[in-house]
């Protein structure tokens, strides 16, 4: 009977395993079972990064970045070019220097059918970086919201003498894309892919030291 009812719990564990997707592996199956959860949630979507807009120098992920600077803290670092108010206010990567690409105004206007605040560029970005980091030997990790300005602070960044060979874009910014899945609950939500979503470290405390200082 012991043994009978031994088979019939093995063969019951068995079945339940190959249903899930699961190996009899614990390393293995714990993979497993993360991978049929992110298809519950179409987590394809939600980290599928791409390139904003051409720009020179290279892409890299939240996590990759993140990588980076524990490796060679003392020469690269994240900057990230939002404007002071979403610095401060939305959050941003522990760490990360404040150099804004644009400003924010007081005034309101019409994209793509969507009421935005109107930006004003910053003509000191190029000087702003000059001021705290060192075209020869630092690398800098630009981001942004979700990927776009941060690209044009690439771009900006060789104007003043950084080689392309140390300039990133962060895909996927700080807040990531919003979902465009229309049957998950996420729908519309800044959820695919970014900073926060893939779970690193920020805050929205202020670092004199780290917060927008304009240069003179």
């Amino acid at each position: 009977m012991k043994n009978s009812f031994k088979l019939l719990l093995s063969c019951t564990v068995i079945l339940f395993l190959s249903c899930t997707g699961c190996t009899t592996t614990s390393k293995n199956a714990t993979h497993q079972i993360i991978q049929h959860q992110h298809k519950d949630f179409n987590c394809s979507e939600y980290y599928h990064y791409k390139t904003k807009l051409n720009h020179k120098g290279f892409d890299v992920t939240p996590s990759q970045a993140y990588e980076m600077v524990m490796d060679d803290p003392k020469h690269t670092f994240i900057i990230d070019a939002r404007t002071p108010a979403e610095y401060a206010f939305i959050g941003h990567p522990t760490g990360a220097y404040n150099i804004p690409l644009k400003f924010s105004t007081n005034e309101i206007e019409e994209k793509n059918g969507h009421l935005k605040p109107k930006m004003t560029a910053n003509n000191n970005f190029g000087n702003d970086l000059l001021a705290k980091f060192n075209p020869s030997t630092d690398t800098l990790i630009f981001m942004c919201r979700s990927g776009k300005r941060s690209c044009t602070a690439c771009d900006e960044a060789i104007k003043v003498g950084f080689s392309k060979e140390k300039l990133f874009s962060l895909l996927g910014g700080f807040e990531g894309d919003k979902v465009e899945n229309k049957n998950s609950a996420f729908y519309g939500q800044r959820k695919a892919g970014g900073w926060v979503n893939e779970g690193l470290p920020w805050d929205d405390k202020l670092d004199a030291n780290l917060a927008y200082m304009p240069s003179n």
